[in-house]
């Protein structure tokens, strides 16, 4: 369940994740008169399984029924936890498509659950935010370019004897530039100075399953790094302010530059 809103006197209108059709946005007949036909399973997080009738594509599709599978309990009781995930969700309502191939709707599917059981088995914090943050673009589509040059695609490397390089991150070319490229006199738009290994840390967290995250060597400033290029690249493909995000600043920040948790509040209505 990414999203619920009443309809009316007693429907209710659901977006719901699936890994065969993406989103579907199905309105729930009776829902908030009948506790026989949906008892207490329309909420945030919970996983169901469910019979729905789509009659045509261009019309809601009618919830028939949904049974309770799962409700990640632990996200619900921590506040941090609570807030991190209903971003993710609001992120995937937002960008979530409609249809598509079914490889990458099984994929998509698979980041929603992996995610809601890492946030329900570790607290979080705020490196854990920004490398969800990047998984859930990777699962969208979206991934950026962390490794090769936007411009000329060649590999983009540190020269030798170097003690570290600093490259530009060309925010709508979703990727890197190298030197010779970022020289070059054309327009290239919004850019990010980042070293390159904040990228290569980046690139290798897309490599490991969600669960061994923890093995991504990200810390300090380069966590700062990846937070702002991580912020400003979902910004360009969300087009809005999300507004979950609000309530998650305050529980993960990144003052100073540094990951530090704020003290955890009991999740509010806001949510």
């Amino acid at each position: 369940m990414l999203r619920a809103v009443d309809f009316g006197e007693s429907d209710r209108i659901v977006h719901l994740l699936t890994p065969a059709l993406g989103l579907l946005p199905a309105i729930a007949k009776g829902a908030r008169r009948s506790r026989r036909r949906f008892p207490g399973t329309l909420d945030l997080l919970n996983r169901l399984a469910v019979q729905v009738e789509r009659r045509r594509p261009a019309v809601l599709a009618r919830l028939e029924s949904a049974r309770l599978l799962h409700t990640y309990e632990a996200v619900r009781g921590d506040a941090s936890r609570f807030a991190l995930a209903c971003y993710l969700l609001e992120l995937l309502d937002r960008l979530a498509p409609e249809g598509g191939a079914p490889a990458d709707l099984g994929r998509l599917f698979r980041f929603a659950l992996d995610a809601l059981e890492l946030l329900d088995r570790d607290a979080p914090d705020a490196r854990m935010r920004t490398l969800l943050e990047l998984r859930a673009l990777s699962a969208l589509g979206l991934r950026p370019e962390l490794r090769r040059c936007v411009c000329c695609d060649r590999a983009i490397e540190a020269p030798a004897g170097a003690a570290a390089l600093v490259v530009r991150f060309v925010i709508a070319e979703g990727g890197p530039v190298c030197p010779s490229c970022a020289a070059s006199p054309s327009p290239l738009g919004a850019a990010l100075p980042v070293h390159l290994g904040t990228l290569r840390a980046l690139d290798r967290a897309l490599r490991f399953p969600l669960a061994q995250m923890g093995r991504v060597a990200l810390g300090g400033g380069a966590l700062g790094e990846a937070a702002q290029l991580v912020t400003r690249f979902l910004g360009f493909h969300v087009g809005v302010e999300l507004q979950s995000r609000r309530i998650l600043d305050e529980q993960l920040t990144l003052p100073g530059g540094e990951g530090k948790l704020r003290p955890p509040r009991r999740p509010s209505a806001a949510l």
